[in-house]
């Protein structure tokens, strides 16, 4: 039988229960089978390479530290020396015996409020001197000198105003994280198109209005640059000050690791570290683009 009479066939079947009000069950379409090429390939694209690479990078140091008057000690006695470090990062034994888990978390909490008050701060003052010519021409050339300075080099200032060693070390966060935030914030106001002025002239916005429905995001791709980079700023900085300031936070315990001569420890809380940087960075442009519908600039 050809294609042809078989479909014949079938609409003469289908016109004959439809007069004879017979219900005739029409078969379902077989279900489409998962498809996990496209995420398979995805993930190899994106994990493949940097996992190649790791591992070369841990092979090169294997070899060059193997000799036994090497000054760094290979991945291999990294692991064992600092083995209760990476398998067990939530341990807590005591005040000052806590995993480094617990140690990153506490660096964070300084580096949430730093940096939450930077963020704040500096998209208000970006706004002004984007907004203002006066303003601009005014606080530019002080924001330009004062973010040219070391983190470190504000942390006596902040002892001293402060007298304690948390407060001081939020201060330098935001002190060292807000340049960024304030100056992609000016670029991002001055980079509005003159459609958008006009149009809030002619709804006759307020100023507080203009702020929220047109500049903040007109500028949103440009704040979250600053963003992106006062995070991983804010990351630095806390770890440079909590070797000074003590405490119990990441940055301490590379310090007090050196002066035990742990240097298998120091290795292995720099990975925490650049791990930790790394999902910050993450979480901020995964933000913006959601925010700003992929805008944003990387």
């Amino acid at each position: 039988m050809t294609a042809t009479a078989r479909k014949t066939e079938t609409e003469a079947t289908a016109i004959s229960a439809t007069r004879t009000g017979t219900v005739v069950m029409i078969a379902k379409r077989p279900a489409s089978k998962l498809n996990i090429r496209k995420p398979l390939a995805a993930l190899c694209r994106n994990v493949l390479p940097p996992l190649v690479v790791l591992i070369g990078l841990l092979a090169v140091w294997q070899i060059a530290c193997s000799n036994p008057g090497a000054s760094l000690p290979p991945p291999s006695q990294v692991w064992i020396d600092s083995y209760d470090l990476i398998a067990f990062p939530f341990f807590d034994y005591g005040s000052q015996d806590i995993g480094l888990a617990w140690r990153v978390l506490i660096s964070l909490e300084r580096v949430a409020i730093g940096f939450g008050l930077a963020a704040v701060v500096g998209v208000f003052l970006g706004a002004v001197v984007g907004q203002s010519v006066w303003a601009m021409r005014g606080l530019d050339p002080i924001f330009q000198i004062l973010r040219t300075v070391p983190p470190l080099a504000w942390l006596p200032l902040s002892l001293a105003a402060f007298q304690n060693s948390n407060p001081s070390a939020i201060f330098v966060i935001f002190i060292t994280s807000i340049w960024p935030v304030i100056i992609n914030t000016a670029v991002g106001v001055r980079n509005i198109p003159e459609d958008y002025r006009n149009i809030a002239r002619v709804l006759r916005l307020n100023p507080l209005e203009f702020f929220i429905r047109i500049m903040v995001p007109a500028a949103a791709p440009y704040i979250f640059t600053g963003l992106r980079i006062g995070i991983g700023l804010s990351w630095l900085a806390i770890v440079a000050a909590e070797m000074l300031t003590g405490g119990v936070g990441i940055g301490f315990f590379i310090w007090d690791a050196w002066n035990s001569s742990r240097l298998s420890d120091i290795i292995v809380a720099l990975a925490y570290i650049g791990v930790t940087g790394f999902v910050l960075d993450k979480l901020v442009a995964l933000l913006g683009n959601v925010i700003t519908r992929g805008t944003a600039k990387n």
